[in-house]
């Protein structure tokens, strides 16, 4: 992650997260245990599904969080509107003292992951718990939701021999150094095969790849030139950018350029196409490298790319093989943000015993689910079938579930599954090492290969059936209806 502040993210958080913990310090509860989950309420994209990551800078910010003396100074310097401090010394003392004791329970990166499902479940002193949520939700959020447009572009790059390679390109318009990095770290676990981003290659160990700008061409007084010159300077690495003039004729040049290099013993990478009609262009290149002789070289297509315009170029027939996708991937151009959400499903009482809390709505999809959750996924044939979700002190307690939007919705599985929240924090530190990005990214495309077509689909996909526990639904509804009844007996207490 990137900061300018020593690489202290202890108050990356917004400012009632300090204000409630000082609040839960004064009432006697900040030490309560507390339960909260992490998840989203729509698939983004108008998608069915999302791919989660940003695990491990998660996970970093939590076991760092130290209020160190600057920090203390500069909250002990905040005032209230009437001029009082926020923060007495007692409190900030308290929190010069605090050490992260959290649990975390995560889907691991690269998981697909339906709406209602805790992606995250953070358990620990109340303060504690409460502290967390702003830094979680962004980094949680932001590296999720380009790691699914990542997924969708891939999927929508797949060649009739296979997938075609996908390179983010997108770091001069990203929203800024960090969102850069995390862009790029977060599209490649989607499945992209390589970065321009060549500092996220060094953190993150992910393959950097390039081309040149239309500038190399044009500091040379003819294009033949300049491709000569770029040959002899990467005779191994030479893709040609091929339209800064008429592109035709600049594929007829680097096809000069790689029959020079193939006497010096080495081959054309290839083509790169950047503007223009991008299908007719790349059939027209393809043709021409293959009636010269270089059949393997790429035909690299860039230029306002993602999942549509692939699925529209591959409609027309395009012969591109590698994609570099930017603007549109990593600032998630279509939909800016996920909207992920924190919200408590449990906290102990003073005998420690887990009381169920809900948070009600007028609209259905923004009821929160009680307890403390667990989600089993259920797959048949190589295929994802069925999600449900079970509080982990009662276990799935029945065959039925139901529909968490819809209660008159149900379903019914029969087959055993495999519990995705796994223990990667406890009492504040991991719980073993972080899974390299490789195998993140390895993740991904394995399960996004394993969902259901109808659900995959880039339009109009169909909902991924995921299912309450039906003693978690049960709990649900009378914690409803217990919550509407005080609503009604305050309204009725109060008429004249």
């Amino acid at each position: 992650m990137y900061t300018n502040v020593d690489d202290d993210l202890t108050l990356l958080t917004d400012l009632y997260q300090l204000t409630m913990g000082c609040g839960y310090w004064r009432a006697g509860i900040a030490e309560r245990r507390a339960c909260f989950h992490l998840f989203f309420r729509q698939a983004p994209f108008d998608g069915a599904y999302a791919v989660t990551a940003g695990l491990a800078d998660a996970l970093d910010y939590v076991e760092g969080i130290a209020f160190d003396a600057g920090a203390r100074e500069y909250l002990g310097s905040l005032r209230g509107p009437d001029g009082v401090a926020l923060f007495p010394p007692e409190f900030l003392r308290y929190l010069g003292d605090l050490r992260c004791t959290l649990d975390v329970d995560a889907m691991p990166e690269g998981t697909v992951a339906f709406a209602h499902e805790p992606l995250l479940r953070i358990e620990g002193p109340l303060l504690q718990v409460q502290l967390v949520e702003t830094a979680l939700l962004n980094m949680i959020n932001f590296q999720t939701l380009i790691a699914t447009k990542a997924a969708r572009v891939c999927r929508e790059a797949r060649g009739p021999n296979g997938p075609e390679p996908v390179l983010e390109f997108g770091l001069r318009r990203a929203q800024g150094v960090d969102g850069a990095i995390s862009a790029s770290r977060a599209a490649f676990v989607g499945g992209c095969s390589a970065t321009s981003n060549v500092l996220a290659g060094r953190r993150f160990g992910i393959p950097v790849q390039g081309t040149h700008a239309h500038s190399w061409v044009m500091a040379f007084d003819t294009e033949p030139e300049a491709f000569a010159r770029y040959a002899d300077s990467f005779p191994g690495a030479s893709v040609f950018l091929v339209d800064t003039y008429d592109t035709l004729e600049g594929v007829r040049h680097a096809i000069e350029a790689g029959r020079a290099l193939r006497e010096r013993g080495h081959e054309m990478v290839g083509v790169r196409l950047d503007s223009g009609d991008l299908a007719e262009l790349s059939i027209a290149a393809r043709r021409m490298l293959d009636e010269a002789g270089f059949p393997d070289a790429a035909v690299v297509a860039s230029n306002d790319l993602d999942e549509h315009r692939i699925a529209e170029l591959k409609k027309r027939g395009a012969r591109i093989g590698v994609w570099g996708v930017g603007t549109r991937l990593t600032t998630a151009y279509d939909q800016p943000a996920l909207g992920g959400v924190y919200k408590l499903a449990s906290i102990q009482d003073e005998k420690g015993i887990w009381q169920p809390r809900i948070k009600l709505s007028e609209n259905p999809i923004k009821r929160s689910i009680p307890g403390r959750l667990q989600v089993r996924r259920f797959e048949e044939d190589g295929e994802m079938r069925l999600d449900a979700m079970y509080d982990v002190d009662a276990g799935l307690c029945a065959d039925a579930l139901v529909d968490p939007e819809d209660a008159s919705v149900t379903f019914t599985h029969s087959r055993d599954g495999r519990d995705l929240l796994e223990p990667v924090l406890r009492g504040g530190a991991r719980t073993r090492p972080d899974p390299s990005l490789a195998t993140s990214r390895e993740r991904a495309l394995a399960q996004v290969a394993m969902l259901p077509e109808r659900v995959a689909r880039r339009t109009d996909p169909a909902r991924y059936p995921v299912g309450l526990d039906a003693e978690v639904a049960k709990t649900r509804a009378r914690l409803s209806a217990e919550a509407r009844s005080r609503v009604v007996d305050r309204n009725e207490g109060s008429t004249p």
